[in-house]
């Protein structure tokens, strides 16, 4: 089972293996932490799924497009061998994979739960 959710959403047993897919755990300023997101907010931090830097600034910076960054994002993670191992640890256990958008509509964990998907059909998502 592969979830979705944000990393400021209360911890739940459900949860399973709780993976935070983020770049970095910061404020929108880039450097300062953001005090709501510990360590113990999630078990791993695989950032390498985390959109890259440079399309995070186009997005919120340069005013891209959510269709064109979801273009770009999922041409990123077309090179990933941690997303065939994020399908495997899913296909055995429970994982929510975590970042900070309050909702999924416009998130890249989203983006990267259908993806998973899309390469393995037989693998059960719960977004959030």
């Amino acid at each position: 089972m592969l979830k979705t959710k944000s990393i400021k959403a209360p911890i739940e047993p459900s949860d399973g293996l709780r993976i935070s897919v983020m770049s970095r755990h910061t404020l929108n300023d880039g450097i300062t932490p953001d005090p709501e997101i510990s360590p113990d907010s999630y078990d791993e931090w695989w950032p390498e799924l985390a959109p890259s830097p440079k399309l995070v600034g186009d997005h919120y910076k340069r005013n891209l497009s959510w269709i064109e960054f979801e273009r770009r994002y999922l041409g990123e993670l077309l090179d990933k061998p941690k997303l065939e191992e994020l399908i495997g640890l899913a296909l055995c256990r429970t994982v929510t994979i975590l970042c900070v958008e309050s909702s999924p509509d416009e998130c890249h964990r989203r983006l990267l739960a259908e993806e998973c998907g899309r390469f393995c059909p037989e693998l059960d998502i719960e977004i959030y």
